[in-house]
């Protein structure tokens, strides 16, 4: 007896047509969140539209949109690739969607794979906005485009790690307390909106060594003052970033 010929052939799609189809889905499902859009989006444009337009903080000589811009587009970084990510990832876990998924033909590589996808494409978005809204309020950026993409994508790796690794390791209530947590604890004290030189020496040694402070500072050095690579702020990004995806990829849990 001969085997049937059957249309289409039966079997899992190609490897780069799958990671494709779930990166276009987790991008779906994150840009229908209206949580997570208000996380991305809204939050980092309305900070870049009020601070730029009220004198509530001093960021030094220069137009306040200058100096905002660049720890608003770190922040928004920030906000996707750890937060957005934490969250998402550790409610998938907990509802057993990971588990799932990791049974699917996708290998599990392969849906990280897609997930950073789906954080970039949106990260693509949130700098596009940002960067209109910014050329609205007067910005005028310096410095080599292709020095900002570079920090942009350090900064990617460097929160995505750390975000998986808490997606991984703690309940999803957790993750979404200490999430949430951490993006406003960042926010305040990661030279986002306030100059880091306003904090004391102790604390202004440590506070450079965050990711978001490195991210923040490092575009600011390139589009506020025209800088070339920003290599300390840079070297600080890698060693997150490979600390965060070694502790990832080492202690996460599917289950």
């Amino acid at each position: 007896m001969s085997a049937g010929t059957y249309t289409p052939r039966p079997g899992g799609a190609p490897l780069p047509r799958m990671i494709a189809a779930q990166a276009a889905l987790e991008t779906r499902m994150l840009l229908r969140n209206g949580e997570q859009l208000l996380l991305t989006v809204v939050i980092p444009a309305l900070l870049l539209v009020l601070f730029s337009t009220v004198d509530v903080v001093d960021t030094g000589a220069g137009e306040p949109v200058d100096f905002l811009t660049p720890g608003v587009l770190a922040l928004a970084v920030m906000s996707t690739a750890f937060t957005g990510q934490a969250i998402a990832t550790g409610f998938e876990r907990r509802y057993g969607v990971l588990k799932r998924l990791g049974a699917s033909p996708l290998p599990r590589w392969g849906l990280m794979t897609a997930k950073t996808l789906s954080v970039l494409v949106t990260e693509v978005l949130q700098v596009v906005l940002l960067t209109v809204i910014a050329f609205a309020l007067g910005w005028s950026p310096r410095g080599n485009p292709f020095t900002v993409v570079l920090l942009l994508l350090l900064g990617t790796v460097a929160f995505s790690g750390l975000g998986l690794l808490m997606a991984g390791t703690l309940k999803a209530e957790a993750t979404l307390a200490a999430a949430n947590l951490v993006f406003l604890l960042l926010l305040v004290g990661g030279g986002v909106i306030m100059p880091l030189d306003r904090f004391p020496d102790a604390a202004r040694s440590v506070l450079g060594l965050l990711p978001i402070s490195a991210l923040s500072g490092g575009l600011r050095d390139v589009l506020l003052d025209g800088a070339a690579m920003p290599w300390g702020d840079a070297a600080v990004l890698a060693v997150w970033a490979v600390l965060g995806l070694g502790a990832a990829a080492r202690f996460f849990r599917w289950e």
